[in-house]
């Protein structure tokens, strides 16, 4: 029996990642304003899992301290939060809110003191409601707001926060928003949902220009796109085309621009042969070609898999990426039947490839990867959640990212989703996904197998498989 090892480099960043409204809580405290996740739980509480709702979530807010020194013990060296934008500047434009800049302050330090380097996002799917009243992404002044938003994150945090991030999956606002309610503001309008793509791309650009503009000192800045590599059912010409299309639609539409500058000419076509090209400003072209990426982070979960259509669309019904292909159900695939999504570890290593060969190898990580399962409980053994299959799913996706790094990818680190179980959008608490498992009455946090796990592969730089 021979034995793999699997080493990483000396600066790889290990850690995980979390969102605002999914951990911090405290959503009537601090002088912070409403969002539209707000808003939704008070009008449509059934639409939540159990009914359970953003107010009080994992509760980071009053427990930050006793989760970075948790972070601290079980191997992270970086960590990734956002910014409520309707924490820092309640009603998304004017005054600044002092309380939530002392909070962010706080975090960020404690984060320095213990060792982790902070990664900040800017949005995470929690437009102010003030500003989805006015239209939210439709609306182009929204993007001026967002670029002062995010200058002045810029500018109070910069000092200590190196590395930043526009928006973390845009996608998901536009799909689940505009496309196929399951966001609000429940929209099923695609014309309205590429105006919405187009203006998040103007915000996002817009901000990376103020970030350059600022000059902060070993500071990059990035954007954070789940890439779902969409893989044909054969190698018809017709698969072949649906899996081009859905990669044009769900990857590219974002990918592109932010990386390379400009979007993919068949894109553009196809929105054009059928009406639906937003609408653009003089100047555009040149504010997305100046204003690139740094650093990509790369959120992989499951892969896409998709066939030519069947039949043809309903004449009547409203337009969707999905007239274009049929998705595909290969059979024996291998599946986390909690969550419904494959599991497929070699997207990690085509996803990389891709970046190599046609974005110019651009320096990225895997921002987001993680398995979410429900009842955990089921797995106690003396007291601690044994998620092996946690740990398997983990290691498994770092083998083949590890290959990509071999061949010449520059892939810097590997962050979970998440760090502690939290709540998850409109499906709550159904799903767990953290290192640390969140007990809903009294907040307590405890290890599962994989923190301990985790934290020796940290420590160890890798890990090591007998063959």
């Amino acid at each position: 029996m021979t034995t793999q090892q699997y080493q990483f480099p000396k600066d790889f960043w290990w850690g995980s990642a979390t969102s605002a409204t999914q951990i911090e809580g405290a959503a009537d405290e601090g002088g912070r304003g409403k969002n539209i996740w707000d808003y939704w739980y008070e009008i449509e509480p059934e639409r939540f899992y159990n009914q359970v709702g953003p107010e009080y979530t994992s509760d980071f807010y009053h427990r930050y301290q006793e989760d970075i020194a948790l972070m601290k013990e079980y191997g992270h060296n970086s960590f990734r939060l956002s910014i409520s934008w309707s924490r820092l500047i309640p009603g998304g434009t004017g005054e600044v809110n002092q309380e939530a800049v002392s909070f962010y302050n706080h975090v960020i330090d404690e984060l320095i003191k213990q060792g982790i380097e902070p990664f900040v996002n800017l949005f995470h799917f929690d437009m102010p409601l003030e500003l989805q009243e006015i239209g939210g992404w439709e609306n182009r002044d929204v993007t001026d707001m967002y670029q002062q938003y995010a200058k002045t994150a810029f500018e109070l945090f910069g000092d200590r926060v190196k590395k930043w991030f526009t928006f973390n999956e845009p996608i998901v606002p536009v799909e689940g928003g505009y496309l196929y309610n399951f966001h609000y503001p429940n929209i099923v309008d695609a014309k309205r949902a590429f105006q919405v793509a187009y203006h998040t791309i103007i915000a996002h650009a817009k901000a990376v220009k103020a970030f350059k503009e600022l000059d902060i000192k070993d500071g990059k800045i990035g954007i954070i796109l789940n890439l779902t590599p969409s893989y044909p059912r054969s190698d018809h010409p017709a698969d072949k085309k649906a899996a081009h299309i859905a990669d044009l639609f769900f990857n590219r539409s974002f990918l592109d621009p932010a990386v390379l500058g400009h979007y993919p000419k068949d894109l553009i076509q196809l929105l054009a042969e059928y009406s639906h090209l937003p609408h653009t400003k003089d100047g555009d072209a040149a504010l997305i070609k100046e204003n690139t990426i740094d650093l990509l982070g790369v959120n992989y979960y499951q892969p896409r898999r998709v066939k030519a259509k069947e039949h043809l669309p309903n004449p009547h019904g409203p337009f969707m990426p999905d007239w274009f292909f049929d998705n595909y159900e290969m059979p024996g695939r291998r599946m986390n039947e909690y969550r419904g999504w494959e599991i497929y570890e070699k997207g990690i290593y085509d996803i990389m490839i891709n970046l190599k060969d046609n974005y110019h190898n651009i320096d990225s990580f895997i921002s987001e990867n993680g398995m979410g399962v429900q009842n955990e409980e089921r797995f106690i053994v003396d007291g601690q959640i044994q998620d092996d299959y946690r740990i398997t799913f983990i290691r498994d996706h770092l083998k083949w990212l590890h290959q990509a790094m071999e061949e010449g990818c520059h892939a810097r680190g590997y962050h979970l989703w998440t760090t502690m179980d939290n709540w998850s959008w409109a499906n709550a608490y159904k799903n767990r996904y953290g290192f640390f498992s969140v007990n809903l009455e009294t907040k307590e946090r405890t290890p599962k197998k994989s923190a301990h796990w985790f934290k020796r592969i940290s420590e160890e730089n890798g890990f090591d498989e007998e063959k």
